[in-house]
């Protein structure tokens, strides 16, 4: 099931207020690899989420990570493909 997700640009909800967006490398029992990774702290804008993923989907994300690692177990809520987030 995540292997269609290799190769693609992908975000991440978190029960924390961050979320993240690149493209997924490799992932294993614990992790998720991510390139040019955009790895965004919501505390740090009055976007919102849904909005800044958005924003993401119509401009590019906005790469502040070479490289990025995000544990798997414990934070995570919900992982899509960029190219499946909707606005309608």
């Amino acid at each position: 099931m995540l292997d269609e997700l290799l190769e693609r640009r992908w975000w991440s909800i978190f029960v924390s207020p961050y979320v993240c967006m690149g493209r997924l490398v490799r992932y294993d029992d614990h992790f998720f690899e991510l390139k040019n990774a955009d790895l965004h702290d919501l505390r740090d804008t009055d976007t919102s989420r849904e909005l800044y993923v958005a924003d993401s989907v119509a401009t590019g994300i906005k790469r502040n990570r070479k490289r990025v690692f995000v544990r798997r177990v414990g934070g995570g809520v919900a992982i899509s493909k960029l190219e499946d987030v909707v606005d309608e």
